[in-house]
């Protein structure tokens, strides 16, 4: 048995629930009566917790991911900075000016080559991903482990 309800609803909210009564071709009463029970239901909080758990785990995960390239980012950066230091001698005052300029000429080079690689899509992290599965083989060949 069914019980009669009469209520108001604000006019947008009338006219979203025709437009989804109609495309769904179901009468406005079923539309109604799937969302009441929904919002009622006790599992309803638990769907909704649980979307939101996985949610998070998908963004954490998502997270560490980043995390762990803007660590290997910063180690790369570091060491290149550090061997770069510790290598490269100071330079005489008279030829600084030619320095500059070649430096200006290496960087738009490099800035030209910064821009060919991000087109092609492939990372740091790709290629070290690669050249550590490449050198496992090898290393355990040298130290006899299968």
């Amino acid at each position: 048995m069914r019980t009669k309800h009469t209520f108001r609803l604000p006019p947008d909210l009338a006219g979203k629930l025709a437009d989804y009564a109609n495309r769904k071709r179901v009468p406005q009463a079923l539309v109604v009566e799937a969302a009441l029970a929904s919002h009622l239901s006790p599992d309803g909080a638990d769907r909704l917790e649980a979307a939101l758990a996985r949610r998070l785990d998908r963004m954490t995960r998502q997270i560490e991911r980043l995390e762990r390239h803007v660590t290997i980012s910063n180690e790369a950066l570091a060491l290149f900075v550090r061997f770069w230091l510790t290598s490269t001698p100071p330079l005489p005052d008279t030829a600084q000016p030619a320095a500059q300029a070649k430096g200006r000429e290496r960087y738009e080079g490099f800035v030209e080559a910064l821009g060919r690689r991000l087109a092609r899509g492939r990372t740091l992290a790709d290629e070290l991903v690669a050249d550590i599965a490449a050198a496992e083989p090898d290393s355990a060949a040298v130290t006899g482990e299968p």
